[in-house]
């Protein structure tokens, strides 16, 4: 194989193109394309030889494919988008993991956008990434703002949304019922001979699933007649969503001086519940003797920390893979020019009984 000669330099802030590599090589823009196409629509193909010339003066030039005129004449982006709450939660982190794996394994990649639990953002990195032409996006939790439904409406492209069970989807959904779940815990820890549960949470509905849990605590309080005079149960609203170890800890003291006759405290996340933890080591108080602990999500540090936290377990992982393979068949339905019947997958969920408890 002849090795190309180093290429000129292109002009200081310019970025390589078609044009210089066919330059380099010493042949035209469309042998250049049909190499890397490996045909021209003529069905003619250039030579292995020669292609091989081309694609190492790509490799030596920098030079990457421009997809932006194959995306408009095949409608296909090749890419789907994904929009979770955080890049630091360890259950978002999985479920990206798991719907990665679905949707490069088919060859399309995942174009990842983070909200910080605010529908204003998603809105915003839902029109940034809509103008981008993805085949399918993947959105976590059902709650959004107006004009996000509208543009996924309007963009005629597969939605997934994740970690929910909306009551008005805007196409497929894969998750489980938030408030369900936290009233299963509740339940756990009534049948365990807890009676004065109190729930710590957020001081906003920002984070929905939070407020569903919140619902679910009070719920299953409400059934089970242990509100005690109260409207929705002892809660403790402490932070801006997601409220963090440190928050978790503060909360549990402000809820100490205002029902001292707590026994059991469900958190609206494993990091509070460490926090929590955390704080009554540092008073001195026996968990689960003086008061019981529980969390969800089932994150390492409940696992890991001593005594291991109670805590509601999800695939986090497995929402992912299943988001990644409805999304994969509406795509495919798409393609076909037809449109796949809305479908919800349901992810069990279970409760974790650890030492906290």
């Amino acid at each position: 194989m002849t090795v190309p000669k180093p290429p000129a330099s292109p002009r200081t802030g310019r970025a390589v193109t078609m044009a210089d590599v066919a330059a380099q090589v010493g042949v035209s823009k469309m042998t250049v394309s049909r190499a890397l196409n490996r045909s021209g629509s003529s069905g003619r193909s250039t030579s292995e030889a020669l292609r091989q010339r081309i694609l190492a003066a790509c490799e030596q030039m920098g030079y990457v494919i421009d997809q932006t005129a194959r995306t408009f004449s095949s409608q296909r982006s090749g890419f789907v988008a994904a929009l979770i709450p955080s890049l630091n939660n360890s259950n978002f982190s999985e479920t990206t993991q798991g719907l990665t794996a679905a949707v490069e394994a088919s060859g399309l990649q995942l174009l990842l956008g983070y909200t910080d639990y605010r529908v204003d953002t998603e809105e915003r990195l839902v029109t940034a990434m809509l103008s981008r032409r993805p085949e399918g996006v993947v959105l976590t939790g059902g709650s959004h703002t107006t004009a996000t439904r509208s543009r996924l409406q309007a963009a005629g492209i597969p939605v997934v949304e994740t970690w929910d069970l909306p009551a008005a989807p805007i196409g497929h959904t894969v998750g489980f019922s938030n408030a369900e779940a936290t009233a299963a815990l509740v339940r756990h820890l009534h049948a365990k001979g807890y009676r004065h549960i109190a729930f710590i949470g957020g001081t906003s509905n920002r984070d929905t699933r939070g407020a569903d849990r919140r619902r679910g605590y009070s719920e299953a309080m409400r059934a089970l007649g242990l509100l005690h005079g109260t409207p929705e149960g002892r809660i403790i609203s402490f932070g801006q969503p997601p409220i963090t170890m440190a928050q978790g800890g503060e909360a549990l003291l402000q809820l100490v001086r205002q029902w001292p006759e707590v026994d059991a405290v469900v958190c609206v996340s494993d990091l509070s519940a460490f926090g929590v933890l955390a704080e009554c080591q540092r008073q001195g108080w026996a968990v689960p003797g003086r008061i019981a602990i529980a969390g969800f999500g089932d994150f390492e540090v409940a696992r890991t920390c001593h005594p291991r936290i109670t805590t509601v377990a999800v695939d986090c992982a497995g929402i992912g893979r299943a988001a990644g393979e409805l999304l994969l068949r509406a795509i495919d339905a798409a393609r076909a020019g037809a449109r796949l019947p809305a479908e919800t997958v349901l992810i069990p969920f279970s409760i974790m009984q650890r030492e906290s408890t």
